[in-house]
């Protein structure tokens, strides 16, 4: 069988095929006026460059290690979509990644985005990195670059997924590890502020499937809307914890994620040492009582998938707890003490 081409009358363009340059361009233009209120005496280039430069210089360092991760927000999207609200996930996604590189003692140095989407909207992309930009000025970060990707017929209508991209720094001879975590040392919980970007793919069938609410549903028992529950912020722990972290004061600390304090916690935890954690020993939000309440969740299910209220867990000596707690407070977070560290294999008991 022979294949004719027929002839085309008009010439395609980009365009055609989905994607606007034009649109990408107006998007960065935003962009870069974004980034720049980030920029510090170390950025070494602009916004557009193929590739973002940063003075790596650290004379006051004796031996300064790079930490890096890189993470996304996750089902979480889902609500922004769903209230039309784009310019917090860009900070849940920075203040994620800070807190992920702070457990090992890590600062901040620069932040990388990647945004893509089917049909890329200039002002909605720069909604999401104005909440970028946002985060990376609180927490004393660059943003040194990023990419906007628009590609046709990959994500429905009006959709769009972004992750990020963090390099920190810590002085070798100070980075936590955990290693030091021993039998008696006392756990401390930072809260939360909400879900933070975890556990959505759970909350959102028991929001919307199971209990049929809708984001704009109004619940007593949270004195918010669906939507404004959900999109309540990551917290970051960098500026409470930054004056304890070359201290020596903390052993371990753990970001309690995906997998919650029963899967995150084993993660700092050396061997010959488990943990014991008392349920009663903070409050837990509103928010988790009631989707256990509308889907009938297990407590095990709900401690391993959501952070039930604790955002944040330090490990430190009993002789140092007292300090620690007193340097949180001034800083405007209050801790509590909520489990030990026992003999035992890397796991955590809860009581």
């Amino acid at each position: 069988m022979t294949c004719t081409l027929r002839p085309v009358t008009k010439p395609i363009t980009y365009s055609d095929a989905g994607v606007d340059i034009d649109a990408a361009t107006r998007a960065t233009d935003k962009i870069k006026e974004l980034a720049k209120r980030t920029f510090n005496h170390r950025t070494l280039s602009e916004i557009g460059s193929f590739g973002g430069m940063f003075d790596g210089a650290f004379p006051q360092l004796k031996q300064p290690v790079l930490v890096a991760s890189a993470d996304g927000v996750g089902t979480k999207l889902k609500i922004a979509f769903l209230a039309g609200i784009h310019n917090t996930v860009g900070r849940d996604l920075v203040n994620h990644c800070v807190n992920d590189i702070l457990v090992q003692g890590a600062r901040p140095l620069f932040f990388l985005d990647y945004i893509a989407t089917g049909k890329l909207m200039p002002d909605v992309v720069a909604s999401i990195v104005e909440g970028v930009a946002n985060g990376c000025r609180e927490n004393g970060c660059v943003l040194l670059g990023g990419e906007t990707a628009e590609m046709p017929d990959f994500y429905s209508a009006g959709e769009y997924d972004i992750a990020g991209f963090i390099v920190g720094i810590a002085d070798r001879e100070k980075i936590i590890d955990g290693k030091g975590i021993t039998p008696g040392d006392v756990l401390l919980a930072l809260p939360s502020v909400g879900l933070h970007t975890n556990g959505y793919s759970l909350a959102r069938k028991l929001f919307f499937e199971v209990a049929g609410y809708t984001a704009d549903t109004r619940l007593d028992e949270l004195g918010t809307t669906v939507g404004e529950a959900l999109l309540q912020e990551h917290a970051s722990y960098l500026r409470p914890l930054d004056g304890l972290l070359d201290s020596g004061m903390i052993k371990g600390l753990a970001h309690i994620t995906g997998g919650g304090l029963t899967d995150n916690i084993p993660r700092i935890l050396p061997a010959g040492c488990a943990v014991e954690i008392d349920k009663d020993s903070w409050p837990v939000l509103p928010i988790y009582k009631l989707m256990q309440q509308i889907g009938n969740v297990s407590a095990a299910e709900m401690y391993r998938t959501f952070n039930m209220g604790v955002g944040m867990v330090v490990v430190c000596t009993r002789e140092d707890q007292k300090n620690i707690a007193s340097h949180l407070s001034s800083k405007g977070v209050e801790s509590l003490e909520i489990g030990r560290v026992v003999q035992g294999e890397r796991d955590v008991k809860l009581l």
